[in-house]
Protein backbone atom coordinates (compact mmCIF):
# COMPACT_ATOMS: atom_id res chain seq x y z
CA UNK A 1 0.00 0.00 0.00
CA UNK A 2 1.84 3.22 -1.27
CA UNK A 3 1.46 6.00 1.11
CA UNK A 4 1.31 8.75 -2.18
CA UNK A 5 -1.99 6.45 -3.29
CA UNK A 6 -5.36 7.59 -1.46
CA UNK A 7 -6.76 5.27 0.23
CA UNK A 8 -9.88 5.28 2.32
CA UNK A 9 -10.48 4.64 5.91
CA UNK A 10 -12.20 1.96 6.21
CA UNK A 11 -10.49 0.06 3.38
CA UNK A 12 -7.22 0.89 5.19
CA UNK A 13 -8.85 0.14 8.59
CA UNK A 14 -9.77 -3.41 7.35
CA UNK A 15 -6.31 -4.01 5.13
CA UNK A 16 -4.16 -3.35 8.45
CA UNK A 17 -6.34 -5.20 10.60
CA UNK A 18 -6.20 -8.33 8.58
CA UNK A 19 -2.94 -8.06 8.63
CA UNK A 20 -1.90 -7.66 11.74
CA UNK A 21 -5.06 -10.11 12.68
CA UNK A 22 -3.53 -12.23 10.26
CA UNK A 23 0.15 -12.16 11.89
CA UNK A 24 -0.70 -12.48 15.32
CA UNK A 25 -3.07 -15.48 15.30
CA UNK A 26 -0.74 -18.38 15.17
CA UNK A 27 1.65 -15.64 17.48
CA UNK A 28 -1.67 -16.07 19.82
CA UNK A 29 -1.70 -19.56 19.59
CA UNK A 30 2.31 -19.99 20.57
CA UNK A 31 1.98 -17.27 23.39
CA UNK A 32 -0.97 -19.55 24.91
CA UNK A 33 1.26 -22.46 24.31
CA UNK A 34 3.77 -21.16 26.63
CA UNK A 35 1.78 -19.55 28.77
CA UNK A 36 -0.58 -23.26 28.80
CA UNK A 37 2.82 -24.61 30.22
CA UNK A 38 3.20 -22.29 32.75
CA UNK A 39 0.01 -22.77 33.67
CA UNK A 40 0.22 -26.68 34.15
CA UNK A 41 3.40 -25.85 35.82
CA UNK A 42 1.63 -24.46 38.44
CA UNK A 43 -1.74 -26.56 38.27
CA UNK A 44 0.16 -29.84 38.11
CA UNK A 45 2.52 -28.23 41.42
CA UNK A 46 -0.74 -27.17 43.27
CA UNK A 47 -1.85 -30.67 43.31
CA UNK A 48 1.43 -31.50 45.55
CA UNK A 49 0.58 -28.89 47.83
CA UNK A 50 1.48 -25.06 48.65
CA UNK A 51 5.17 -25.61 49.49
CA UNK A 52 5.45 -27.25 46.25
CA UNK A 53 3.64 -24.40 44.12
CA UNK A 54 5.58 -21.58 46.40
CA UNK A 55 9.11 -23.30 45.44
CA UNK A 56 7.94 -23.63 41.38
CA UNK A 57 7.08 -19.34 42.25
CA UNK A 58 10.15 -18.46 43.84
CA UNK A 59 11.83 -19.98 41.61
CA UNK A 60 10.42 -18.63 38.34
CA UNK A 61 10.97 -14.99 39.33
CA UNK A 62 14.56 -15.95 39.98
CA UNK A 63 14.44 -17.90 36.53
CA UNK A 64 12.93 -14.71 34.54
CA UNK A 65 14.91 -12.17 35.11
CA UNK A 66 17.93 -14.21 32.86
CA UNK A 67 14.96 -15.34 30.77
CA UNK A 68 13.55 -11.54 30.24
CA UNK A 69 16.94 -10.36 28.92
CA UNK A 70 17.66 -13.03 26.62
CA UNK A 71 14.28 -12.59 25.18
CA UNK A 72 14.55 -8.89 25.22
CA UNK A 73 17.69 -8.88 22.72
CA UNK A 74 16.72 -11.70 20.60
CA UNK A 75 13.71 -9.47 20.01
CA UNK A 76 15.23 -7.23 18.22
CA UNK A 77 15.90 -9.44 15.07
CA UNK A 78 12.24 -9.08 14.09
CA UNK A 79 12.18 -5.46 13.47
CA UNK A 80 15.65 -5.90 11.84
CA UNK A 81 14.89 -8.17 9.50
CA UNK A 82 11.22 -6.85 8.87
CA UNK A 83 13.15 -3.81 7.54
CA UNK A 84 15.03 -6.12 5.38
CA UNK A 85 12.56 -7.87 4.14
CA UNK A 86 10.30 -5.17 3.59
CA UNK A 87 13.25 -3.47 1.57
CA UNK A 88 13.82 -6.57 -0.58
CA UNK A 89 16.84 -7.52 0.98
CA UNK A 90 17.39 -11.03 0.92
CA UNK A 91 21.13 -11.29 1.95
CA UNK A 92 20.49 -8.92 4.78
CA UNK A 93 17.90 -11.31 6.53
CA UNK A 94 20.28 -14.30 6.16
CA UNK A 95 23.20 -12.26 7.67
CA UNK A 96 21.23 -11.11 10.57
CA UNK A 97 19.80 -14.99 11.10
CA UNK A 98 23.57 -15.76 11.49
CA UNK A 99 24.53 -13.23 13.09
CA UNK A 100 21.96 -13.59 15.86
CA UNK A 101 23.18 -16.96 16.46
CA UNK A 102 26.52 -15.87 17.46
CA UNK A 103 24.10 -13.31 19.80
CA UNK A 104 22.29 -16.35 21.41
CA UNK A 105 25.47 -18.06 22.08
CA UNK A 106 27.62 -15.23 24.20
CA UNK A 107 23.91 -14.62 26.15
CA UNK A 108 24.07 -18.64 26.72
CA UNK A 109 27.18 -18.71 28.59
CA UNK A 110 26.93 -15.83 30.40
CA UNK A 111 23.18 -15.91 31.89
CA UNK A 112 23.57 -19.74 32.89
CA UNK A 113 26.26 -18.54 35.14
CA UNK A 114 23.84 -16.54 36.48
CA UNK A 115 21.67 -19.11 37.06
CA UNK A 116 24.24 -21.34 38.62
CA UNK A 117 24.27 -18.61 41.51
CA UNK A 118 20.54 -19.06 42.87
CA UNK A 119 21.22 -20.77 45.98
CA UNK A 120 23.38 -18.28 47.23
CA UNK A 121 20.97 -15.53 45.94
CA UNK A 122 17.75 -16.49 47.12
CA UNK A 123 19.31 -17.51 50.84
CA UNK A 124 20.84 -13.66 50.65
CA UNK A 125 17.20 -12.36 50.18
CA UNK A 126 16.13 -14.38 53.20
CA UNK A 127 13.60 -16.77 51.12
CA UNK A 128 11.64 -19.12 52.96
CA UNK A 129 14.03 -21.43 54.06
CA UNK A 130 11.20 -24.68 53.75
CA UNK A 131 10.75 -23.92 49.96
CA UNK A 132 14.22 -22.78 48.94
CA UNK A 133 16.14 -26.24 48.62
CA UNK A 134 13.54 -26.93 45.92
CA UNK A 135 13.14 -23.15 44.15
CA UNK A 136 16.94 -23.46 43.62
CA UNK A 137 16.56 -27.29 42.19
CA UNK A 138 13.92 -26.02 39.62
CA UNK A 139 16.21 -22.80 38.67
CA UNK A 140 19.28 -25.45 38.43
CA UNK A 141 17.02 -28.01 36.23
CA UNK A 142 15.88 -25.04 33.75
CA UNK A 143 19.63 -23.86 33.45
CA UNK A 144 19.80 -26.98 31.37
CA UNK A 145 17.35 -26.08 28.91
CA UNK A 146 18.15 -22.45 28.62
CA UNK A 147 20.62 -22.35 25.62
CA UNK A 148 18.04 -24.35 23.91
CA UNK A 149 15.57 -21.73 24.92
CA UNK A 150 17.71 -18.35 23.51
CA UNK A 151 18.29 -20.64 19.92
CA UNK A 152 14.53 -21.38 19.55
CA UNK A 153 14.07 -17.32 19.88
CA UNK A 154 16.56 -16.56 17.36
CA UNK A 155 14.78 -18.71 14.83
CA UNK A 156 11.27 -17.56 16.05
CA UNK A 157 12.14 -13.63 15.98
CA UNK A 158 13.99 -14.00 12.31
CA UNK A 159 10.69 -16.21 11.14
CA UNK A 160 8.70 -13.83 12.46
CA UNK A 161 10.45 -10.74 10.55
CA UNK A 162 9.85 -12.32 7.59
CA UNK A 163 6.06 -12.65 8.39
CA UNK A 164 6.24 -16.26 8.47
CA UNK A 165 4.34 -16.76 12.16
CA UNK A 166 2.70 -20.00 11.35
CA UNK A 167 5.51 -22.40 12.26
CA UNK A 168 5.52 -20.95 15.74
CA UNK A 169 1.68 -21.88 16.64
CA UNK A 170 2.86 -25.54 15.44
CA UNK A 171 5.95 -25.50 17.42
CA UNK A 172 4.39 -24.15 20.38
CA UNK A 173 1.65 -26.81 19.91
CA UNK A 174 3.82 -29.84 20.26
CA UNK A 175 6.02 -28.35 23.24
CA UNK A 176 2.75 -27.62 25.60
CA UNK A 177 2.39 -31.15 24.67
CA UNK A 178 5.36 -32.18 25.66
CA UNK A 179 5.49 -30.06 28.57
CA UNK A 180 2.63 -31.62 30.08
CA UNK A 181 3.47 -35.60 29.85
CA UNK A 182 7.14 -34.40 30.81
CA UNK A 183 5.89 -32.67 34.08
CA UNK A 184 3.89 -36.19 34.68
CA UNK A 185 6.94 -38.32 34.41
CA UNK A 186 8.97 -36.42 36.07
CA UNK A 187 7.27 -34.47 39.02
CA UNK A 188 4.91 -36.93 40.17
CA UNK A 189 7.47 -39.94 39.22
CA UNK A 190 6.09 -42.36 36.11
CA UNK A 191 7.57 -45.02 34.35
CA UNK A 192 10.09 -45.46 36.69
CA UNK A 193 11.67 -42.04 36.94
CA UNK A 194 11.92 -40.77 40.43
CA UNK A 195 9.27 -38.26 41.57
CA UNK A 196 11.55 -35.11 41.54
CA UNK A 197 8.36 -32.91 42.99
CA UNK A 198 8.86 -29.36 41.99
CA UNK A 199 12.42 -29.44 40.55
CA UNK A 200 10.73 -32.01 38.14
CA UNK A 201 8.76 -28.97 36.75
CA UNK A 202 12.16 -27.49 36.01
CA UNK A 203 13.79 -30.87 34.30
CA UNK A 204 10.18 -31.22 32.10
CA UNK A 205 10.34 -27.11 30.42
CA UNK A 206 14.22 -27.81 30.28
CA UNK A 207 13.62 -31.01 27.91
CA UNK A 208 10.71 -29.10 25.85
CA UNK A 209 13.37 -26.29 25.04
CA UNK A 210 15.17 -28.72 23.32
CA UNK A 211 12.51 -30.75 21.99
CA UNK A 212 11.11 -27.03 20.17
CA UNK A 213 14.46 -25.80 19.20
CA UNK A 214 14.93 -29.03 17.01
CA UNK A 215 11.38 -29.23 15.75
CA UNK A 216 11.73 -25.20 14.53
CA UNK A 217 15.19 -25.71 13.24
CA UNK A 218 13.99 -29.16 11.42
CA UNK A 219 11.11 -27.08 9.86
CA UNK A 220 13.28 -23.45 9.17
CA UNK A 221 15.89 -25.76 7.41
CA UNK A 222 13.68 -27.72 5.12
CA UNK A 223 10.78 -25.31 4.40
CA UNK A 224 11.36 -23.64 0.61
CA UNK A 225 10.12 -20.46 1.91
CA UNK A 226 13.34 -19.73 4.14
CA UNK A 227 15.62 -20.65 0.98
CA UNK A 228 16.11 -17.39 -0.70
CA UNK A 229 17.39 -16.28 2.60
CA UNK A 230 20.13 -19.31 3.43
CA UNK A 231 19.83 -18.50 6.91
CA UNK A 232 22.32 -21.97 7.37
CA UNK A 233 24.25 -21.88 3.93
CA UNK A 234 27.31 -21.52 6.53
CA UNK A 235 28.67 -20.85 9.74
CA UNK A 236 29.19 -17.06 9.71
CA UNK A 237 32.14 -15.38 11.15
CA UNK A 238 30.88 -12.79 13.10
CA UNK A 239 30.23 -9.39 11.88
CA UNK A 240 31.44 -6.70 14.26
CA UNK A 241 28.79 -4.45 12.48
CA UNK A 242 26.20 -6.80 12.29
CA UNK A 243 26.54 -7.47 16.04
CA UNK A 244 26.53 -3.44 16.82
CA UNK A 245 23.20 -3.37 15.17
CA UNK A 246 21.37 -5.80 16.88
CA UNK A 247 23.09 -5.40 20.37
CA UNK A 248 22.08 -1.51 19.60
CA UNK A 249 18.65 -2.20 19.08
CA UNK A 250 18.44 -5.63 21.63
CA UNK A 251 20.00 -4.13 24.94
CA UNK A 252 17.36 -1.23 25.00
CA UNK A 253 14.99 -3.89 24.65
CA UNK A 254 15.91 -6.01 26.62
CA UNK A 255 16.37 -3.38 29.50
CA UNK A 256 12.80 -2.06 28.83
CA UNK A 257 11.67 -5.69 29.77
CA UNK A 258 13.87 -6.09 32.36
CA UNK A 259 12.49 -3.06 34.16
CA UNK A 260 8.92 -4.67 33.80
CA UNK A 261 9.46 -8.10 34.33
CA UNK A 262 12.35 -7.49 37.34
CA UNK A 263 9.73 -5.42 39.14
CA UNK A 264 7.15 -8.54 38.58
CA UNK A 265 10.02 -10.92 40.07
CA UNK A 266 10.55 -8.39 43.02
CA UNK A 267 7.37 -8.61 43.65
CA UNK A 268 7.18 -12.08 44.05
CA UNK A 269 10.48 -12.10 46.08
CA UNK A 270 8.78 -9.51 48.45
CA UNK A 271 5.44 -11.49 48.45
CA UNK A 272 8.30 -14.50 49.15
CA UNK A 273 8.77 -13.55 52.66
CA UNK A 274 5.56 -13.52 53.50
CA UNK A 275 4.55 -17.17 54.04
CA UNK A 276 3.72 -19.96 51.87
CA UNK A 277 -0.26 -19.49 51.47
CA UNK A 278 0.05 -15.70 50.29
CA UNK A 279 3.13 -16.62 48.04
CA UNK A 280 1.17 -19.64 46.28
CA UNK A 281 -1.89 -16.79 46.05
CA UNK A 282 0.05 -14.68 44.62
CA UNK A 283 1.55 -17.03 41.70
CA UNK A 284 -1.88 -18.13 40.84
CA UNK A 285 -3.06 -13.87 40.04
CA UNK A 286 0.67 -13.30 38.36
CA UNK A 287 0.28 -17.11 36.34
CA UNK A 288 -3.06 -16.09 35.11
CA UNK A 289 -2.45 -12.47 34.50
CA UNK A 290 0.71 -13.56 32.85
CA UNK A 291 -1.25 -15.91 30.76
CA UNK A 292 -4.03 -13.71 29.35
CA UNK A 293 -0.79 -11.31 28.42
CA UNK A 294 -0.11 -13.66 25.80
CA UNK A 295 -3.10 -12.41 23.41
CA UNK A 296 -1.80 -8.92 23.96
CA UNK A 297 1.65 -10.14 23.52
CA UNK A 298 1.01 -11.82 20.09
CA UNK A 299 -1.02 -8.64 18.08
CA UNK A 300 2.00 -6.88 19.96
CA UNK A 301 4.68 -8.60 17.59
CA UNK A 302 2.51 -8.81 14.87
CA UNK A 303 2.47 -4.92 15.24
CA UNK A 304 6.48 -4.99 15.28
CA UNK A 305 6.33 -6.98 11.95
CA UNK A 306 3.79 -4.90 10.15
CA UNK A 307 5.00 -1.55 11.43
CA UNK A 308 8.80 -2.62 10.13
CA UNK A 309 7.69 -4.03 6.78
CA UNK A 310 5.95 -0.47 5.68
CA UNK A 311 8.62 1.25 6.91
CA UNK A 312 10.85 -0.84 5.18
CA UNK A 313 8.98 -0.06 2.01
CA UNK A 314 9.37 3.43 3.31
CA UNK A 315 5.50 4.06 3.80
CA UNK A 316 6.12 5.78 7.22
CA UNK A 317 2.35 7.35 7.31
CA UNK A 318 0.98 3.80 7.00
CA UNK A 319 3.31 2.69 9.82
CA UNK A 320 1.85 5.29 12.03
CA UNK A 321 -1.61 3.83 11.26
CA UNK A 322 -0.38 0.16 11.60
CA UNK A 323 1.23 0.94 14.83
CA UNK A 324 -2.06 3.10 16.43
CA UNK A 325 -4.16 0.28 14.89
CA UNK A 326 -2.13 -2.44 17.01
CA UNK A 327 -2.40 0.12 20.42
CA UNK A 328 -6.16 -0.18 20.47
CA UNK A 329 -6.45 -3.63 19.62
CA UNK A 330 -3.72 -4.40 22.79
CA UNK A 331 -5.98 -2.13 24.83
CA UNK A 332 -9.42 -3.67 23.58
CA UNK A 333 -8.54 -7.21 23.55
CA UNK A 334 -7.10 -6.16 27.92
CA UNK A 335 -10.53 -4.39 28.27
CA UNK A 336 -12.38 -7.90 27.19
CA UNK A 337 -10.21 -10.18 29.35
CA UNK A 338 -9.97 -7.26 32.70
CA UNK A 339 -14.22 -8.14 32.32
CA UNK A 340 -14.22 -11.93 32.45
CA UNK A 341 -12.09 -12.04 35.51
CA UNK A 342 -13.68 -9.53 37.69
CA UNK A 343 -16.93 -12.01 37.18
CA UNK A 344 -15.33 -15.24 37.43
CA UNK A 345 -12.42 -14.48 39.83
CA UNK A 346 -13.04 -17.57 42.37
CA UNK A 347 -14.08 -19.41 39.94
CA UNK A 348 -10.50 -19.12 38.47
CA UNK A 349 -8.76 -19.51 41.73
CA UNK A 350 -10.25 -23.15 41.80
CA UNK A 351 -9.14 -24.23 39.08
CA UNK A 352 -4.96 -24.08 40.65
CA UNK A 353 -5.90 -25.24 44.04
CA UNK A 354 -8.55 -27.01 46.36
CA UNK A 355 -6.97 -25.09 49.67
CA UNK A 356 -9.70 -22.85 50.69
CA UNK A 357 -6.93 -19.94 52.49
CA UNK A 358 -4.87 -19.64 48.79
CA UNK A 359 -8.60 -19.83 46.54
CA UNK A 360 -9.49 -16.67 48.97
CA UNK A 361 -6.72 -14.63 48.81
CA UNK A 362 -5.89 -15.27 45.01
CA UNK A 363 -9.46 -14.19 44.17
CA UNK A 364 -8.65 -11.21 46.08
CA UNK A 365 -5.67 -10.87 44.18
CA UNK A 366 -7.19 -11.51 40.96
CA UNK A 367 -9.38 -8.61 41.34
CA UNK A 368 -6.38 -6.39 41.11
CA UNK A 369 -4.56 -8.38 38.15
CA UNK A 370 -7.87 -7.84 36.01
CA UNK A 371 -7.54 -4.11 37.14
CA UNK A 372 -4.14 -3.70 35.31
CA UNK A 373 -4.39 -5.49 32.39
CA UNK A 374 -6.00 -3.01 30.28
CA UNK A 375 -2.85 -0.42 31.16
CA UNK A 376 -0.92 -3.72 30.74
CA UNK A 377 -2.37 -3.95 27.02
CA UNK A 378 -2.08 -0.62 25.93
CA UNK A 379 1.52 -0.21 27.11
CA UNK A 380 2.82 -3.41 25.13
CA UNK A 381 0.83 -2.24 21.85
CA UNK A 382 2.86 0.57 22.22
CA UNK A 383 5.90 -1.19 22.69
CA UNK A 384 5.19 -2.73 20.19
CA UNK A 385 4.37 -0.11 17.51
CA UNK A 386 7.66 1.57 18.99
CA UNK A 387 10.28 -1.61 17.92
CA UNK A 388 8.83 -1.30 14.64
CA UNK A 389 10.38 1.86 14.10
CA UNK A 390 13.45 0.50 15.75
CA UNK A 391 13.22 2.99 18.59
CA UNK A 392 14.19 1.86 22.18
CA UNK A 393 16.10 4.49 24.01
CA UNK A 394 14.07 6.29 25.13
CA UNK A 395 11.36 3.81 25.62
CA UNK A 396 13.50 2.08 27.53
CA UNK A 397 14.08 5.27 30.20
CA UNK A 398 10.04 5.97 30.29
CA UNK A 399 9.89 2.26 31.60
CA UNK A 400 13.15 2.25 34.15
CA UNK A 401 10.97 5.38 34.95
CA UNK A 402 7.70 3.90 35.73
CA UNK A 403 8.71 0.65 36.94
CA UNK A 404 11.12 1.85 39.49
CA UNK A 405 10.23 5.10 40.17
CA UNK A 406 6.99 5.04 40.50
CA UNK A 407 6.08 0.90 40.99
CA UNK A 408 8.95 -0.34 43.12
CA UNK A 409 8.76 2.08 45.59
CA UNK A 410 4.67 2.22 46.24
CA UNK A 411 5.26 -1.85 46.26
CA UNK A 412 7.94 -1.65 48.98
CA UNK A 413 6.74 0.98 50.64
CA UNK A 414 3.09 0.13 51.62
CA UNK A 415 3.90 -3.39 50.92
CA UNK A 416 6.46 -4.28 52.72
CA UNK A 417 7.19 -1.47 54.94
CA UNK A 418 3.92 -0.65 56.22
CA UNK A 419 3.17 -4.41 56.06
CA UNK A 420 0.14 -3.92 53.34
CA UNK A 421 0.54 -7.20 52.20
CA UNK A 422 0.15 -8.57 48.77
CA UNK A 423 -2.66 -6.24 47.72
CA UNK A 424 -0.63 -3.70 48.44
CA UNK A 425 2.43 -4.93 46.49
CA UNK A 426 -0.37 -5.05 43.46
CA UNK A 427 -1.54 -1.35 44.03
CA UNK A 428 2.19 -0.63 42.92
CA UNK A 429 2.51 -2.91 39.46
CA UNK A 430 -1.22 -1.12 38.42
CA UNK A 431 0.25 2.11 38.87
CA UNK A 432 3.80 1.46 37.17
CA UNK A 433 2.03 -0.07 34.22
CA UNK A 434 -0.87 3.08 34.13
CA UNK A 435 2.50 5.32 33.52
CA UNK A 436 4.20 3.26 31.51
CA UNK A 437 1.20 2.83 28.99
CA UNK A 438 0.36 6.53 28.97
CA UNK A 439 4.26 7.13 28.81
CA UNK A 440 4.76 4.58 25.60
CA UNK A 441 1.57 6.30 24.02
CA UNK A 442 2.99 9.39 24.32
CA UNK A 443 6.58 8.88 22.87
CA UNK A 444 4.36 6.51 19.36
CA UNK A 445 2.35 9.75 18.94
CA UNK A 446 6.22 12.01 18.72
CA UNK A 447 8.47 9.36 17.48
CA UNK A 448 5.56 8.53 14.22
CA UNK A 449 4.89 12.11 13.25
CA UNK A 450 5.91 12.51 9.48
CA UNK A 451 8.57 14.04 9.39
CA UNK A 452 12.22 12.25 9.17
CA UNK A 453 13.56 11.60 12.85
CA UNK A 454 16.73 9.20 13.72
CA UNK A 455 14.62 6.44 15.05
CA UNK A 456 14.06 5.32 12.29
CA UNK A 457 17.42 4.03 11.60
CA UNK A 458 18.02 2.91 15.26
CA UNK A 459 18.89 5.73 17.53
Amino acid sequence: MSSAAPVSFSLRLRTDAGAILRLGAPLLVNNLSMGGMSFADTVMGGRLGASALAAIAVGVSYYAVFWIIAIGVTMALSPLVAHAYGRGDEHGVGEYARQGVWIGLGLSVVLVLGLAQVRPALAFIHTDPSILPAAAGYVQAMAFGFPAMVGFMVLRFVSEGIGRTKPMAYVASLGLLANVFFNWVFMYGKLGVPALGAVGTGVATALVWWVMLIALFIYMSRHGAYRPYRIFARLERPVPARLKEILALGVPISGSLVAEGGLFSAAGLMIGTLGAARVAAHQIALNYASFMFMVPMAMHSATTIHVGHALGRGDRRHARFAGLLGIGLCGALMVLSALWVAFQSSFIASLYTRDSEVIGLATSLLLLAGAFQVSDGLQVGAAGALRGFKDARVPLLICIGSYWGVGFPLAFGFGVIRGGGPAAVWYGLIAALTVCALGLGARFLYISRDVPHAATSGL
